[in-house]
């Protein structure tokens, strides 16, 4: 893929406002605050493609971009302590709504930051995807925070506990430094090769 051809697309609040699916979708899930944002920036080497939320948990829209011949689908963060029950059952609606539907479901990444234990909410979002079968693989993030003597010792670490719920990889990244985003292009664009042609949609979940 040519990730400098890249443009926003739009948010989408509901689910029925979303665009057709006419081409391979890699969409992106994660806590609130993990750096969906700006790996994607540093995937499509831009600085304001996907903007950060000022009020992380408040933003509980879809936001699609245009990548080369791909959708890059930035889903909204969860486990943010301070949302109402209501943000959290449109969370819960809009994100069912989006795998439930007849899509490009090429792959998806799963943002976890590597300083920290998988969270209760990681793990929920783990088995989510396990559960009905969504392709995917680890982004361990905010790799620059860790010393060089950790960084392999920490990715087999999370390896060891997300391959337990069908995870394909498990990539060490930092949207910082850059570290590990060839490899995580590099599984995308395998991804997007292998994915149905241009009006062949996937089954719906």
């Amino acid at each position: 893929m040519n990730y400098n051809k890249a443009a926003f697309l739009a948010s989408y609040g509901i689910s029925s406002q979303l665009p057709d699916s006419g081409r391979p979708e890699i969409s992106f899930s994660g806590r609130s605050n993990v750096g969906k944002s700006s790996l994607i920036n540093k995937l499509c080497n831009r600085k304001n493609l996907a903007r950060v939320s000022s009020t992380p948990g408040k933003t509980a829209t879809i936001n699609f971009y245009e990548v080369d011949s791909c959708y890059f689908v930035d889903l909204p963060g969860y486990g943010y302590a301070k949302v109402s029950n209501a943000d959290r059952q449109r969370w819960d609606e809009l994100i069912n709504s989006y795998f439930d539907a007849q899509r490009n479901h090429t792959l998806l990444v799963q943002l976890i930051d590597c300083r920290h234990d998988i969270s209760a909410d990681d793990a929920q979002m783990l088995r989510y995807l396990h559960y009905h079968q969504i392709p995917y693989v680890v982004a361990l993030t905010k790799a620059d925070k860790l010393k060089k003597s950790q960084l392999e010792q920490t990715r087999q670490a999370f390896e060891k506990v997300c391959l337990t719920f069908g995870c394909k990889a498990v990539v060490l990244t930092s949207a910082e430094s850059g570290y590990g985003i060839p490899q995580l292009q590099a599984i995308l664009d395998a991804a997007v090769a292998g994915a149905p042609g241009e009006g062949e949609q996937t089954n719906g979940l």
